[in-house]
């Protein structure tokens, strides 16, 4: 058995397998995020909210997925039919793709890549096609607006959380998440994390990663008010539940990175405890709460002030943290805590 697994058609085997467990892992979780996020709304505005599928309503995500999918895809008659499907799935498609490089523990990552940060970052960067072909192939003007919203938004936002990746990557001297997180291990545990040096950016990230997720209060793209749903307004049934599915999927993705590059990934907190992964799913689903609580509590920027918070709040100052940065791993500021890669803390 030994020897089959070493062959070509093993390692096939073994590859399939590993994909299937962490696409199962993220749909799992996927019913799970929004039956959270569904009772945290509820639970901020004194109301039960899912309590009636299942023992405290737990099974309610999968009926509404199962709804989603017993109904009828209906195609507009002036769309473009093709490009009209193909968009959700490749919002879906890309949302899954990305997690082949995030780890969950030491060596428990799909592809151990060197460049993975530049891999997640493209993958993402890649996600805002499926918007704008949604948008384009309704044939209306309402999900064409929302799409260009939706661009123009997403598009801003990635280049903040570029520059903010970049100034751990400095403090690291690698590109690989695996890496990243080893170069916070210490013998202070959480304070040996990099959301002690990085301190401002924590807010950054999780401000762009709001808005590159298109979650409240920066949900512009699909403002029921003044959009009709944006560029989803003309999708039902499995197509919309892809492109549901591919923004949850996102926020959760933004959740692991926020783990990775600032909280330690799988390390523990506390010195003494062992390490592992239920750290670092544990750390992901406490972002998720922070991402559900500003949901519910927050009320809706407009576009224009949400595009001037971009450009010219968060890129100046994520471009001067880049620079600070660089100067302080460079000349060793602080004690060397901005040069990870030249102490080997």
């Amino acid at each position: 058995m030994a020897e089959f697994f070493s062959t070509p058609l093993g390692i096939l085997l073994i590859v399939a397998a590993q994909c299937l467990a962490m696409t199962g892992f993220v749909m799992i979780s996927l019913l799970f995020l929004v039956y959270g996020d569904r009772k945290i709304w509820a639970a901020v505005q004194m109301r039960r909210g899912p309590n009636v599928v299942g023992t405290f309503g737990i099974l309610q995500s999968v009926a509404d997925a199962l709804k989603y999918v017993l109904k009828e895809v209906v195609v507009p008659a002036g769309a473009d039919k093709t490009v009209f499907i193909l968009a959700p799935m490749t919002s879906f498609v890309l949302a899954i793709i990305a997690w082949a490089v995030i780890p969950f523990n030491d060596n428990w990552v799909l592809s151990d890549i060197n460049v993975a940060v530049l891999y997640v970052f493209a993958v993402s960067s890649l996600e805002v096609y499926g918007v704008i072909m949604g948008g384009w192939a309704s044939n209306s003007k309402y999900p064409f607006l929302g799409s260009l919203r939706s661009a123009a938004q997403m598009i801003s936002y990635e280049v903040s959380i570029g520059l903010i990746i970049i100034g751990v990557i400095i403090s690291t001297g690698s590109l690989n998440f695996g890496d990243i997180v080893r170069a916070q291990d210490g013998d202070f545990g959480l304070f040996n994390w990099y959301w002690i040096p990085h301190f401002p950016m924590v807010f950054l990230f999780f401000i762009s990663a709001l808005a590159e997720t298109n979650r409240p209060p920066f949900d512009l793209p699909e403002a029921e008010s003044e959009l009709v749903a944006g560029y989803q307004v003309e999708y039902s049934a499995t197509p919309f539940l892809l492109f549901m599915a591919g923004e949850y999927i996102a926020i959760f993705l933004m959740c692991a990175l926020t783990s990775l590059l600032f909280f330690g990934g799988w390390l523990s907190p506390i010195p003494g405890l062992p390490d592992g992964a239920l750290w670092m799913v544990g750390k992901m689903a406490f972002f998720f709460f922070l991402f559900a609580m500003v949901k519910a509590i927050t009320p809706r920027y407009r576009y224009d002030q949400l595009m001037r918070l971009g450009w010219k709040v968060f890129l100046p100052f994520s471009l001067f943290w880049v620079v600070f940065v660089s100067f302080a791993a460079k000349f060793g500021w602080f004690w060397g805590i901005f040069a990870r890669w030249s102490t080997g803390a």
